[in-house]
């Protein structure tokens, strides 16, 4: 790829050499190799840098003025566009070539690439590589002797809670069967109770029944004597 500066050697603009030299003089300090076309002596340059500046980079009066850059005959920009690239440390991208590693651009590339892509990626590749080493690591013998453990285990503890659970039954069984001998032993003493209570007014009724009717014989037997005395 080779980079195309046109400049004009013979202009009378100051603004316009500064410029040209802040350009060549920083692709320079780059080691960037271009090649400089002078359109102030050369008319084909200047047609040339003329045509090939797209319309929308051109100034209202449709002619774009010196420094223009190409990359081979793709445009690359005008001094601003440069100068705006220099200060953002992508001058590299903005002549379309790749940055030398560890250039500044390139650091910033790998730091924009880390951002965009995200590290948690290779954070979990790694640790599923660990993982995936370790698993191979340890002999099949381990593994199954591991897994056969563990089923004990899990068994184990089924045991454990179909116990506590018929234990539980067994439990609430006993309860209910006491609860009910209670109700039961409650029943049988308000049945004797009641039994004695009727008894006692049996008595009650009998003993009032004996006085009625010895009340009875007393009243006949003075009637009789005083049947008698009339006679």
């Amino acid at each position: 790829m080779v980079i195309k500066v046109f400049l004009a050697s013979s202009s009378g603009s100051t603004a316009i050499k500064k410029k040209q030299q802040d350009v060549v003089g920083f692709l320079e300090a780059l080691k960037v190799e271009y090649t400089p076309l002078d359109i102030a002596c050369n008319e084909d340059n200047r047609m040339w840098m003329r045509e090939n500046v797209p319309s929308e980079k051109k100034p209202s009066n449709g002619i774009p003025l010196p420094p223009q850059i190409f990359n081979e005959e793709g445009y690359c920009g005008d001094y601003e566009t440069f100068f705006n690239a220099k200060e953002d440390n992508l001058v590299y991208s903005f002549l379309g070539l790749d940055p030398p590693p560890g250039s500044k651009e390139a650091l910033q590339a790998e730091k924009s690439a880390v951002k965009e892509n995200g590290t948690h990626v290779e954070e979990t590749s790694t640790e599923e590589n660990l993982d995936k080493s370790r698993s191979e690591e340890v002999p099949v013998e381990e593994r199954n002797g591991k897994a056969h453990r563990e089923g004990e285990e899990q068994d184990t503890i089924e045991e454990v809670e179909g116990e506590a659970t018929e234990d539980r039954a067994v439990g609430l069984e006993e309860a209910l069967a006491e609860g009910e001998e209670e109700e039961a032993v409650e029943e049988t003493e308000d049945a004797e109770a009641r039994a004695g209570e009727y008894e006692e007014e049996e008595e009650a009724d009998e003993d009032k029944e004996e006085d009625e009717a010895e009340a009875v014989e007393e009243e006949e037997e003075d009637d009789v004597d005083e049947t008698k005395e009339d006679e």
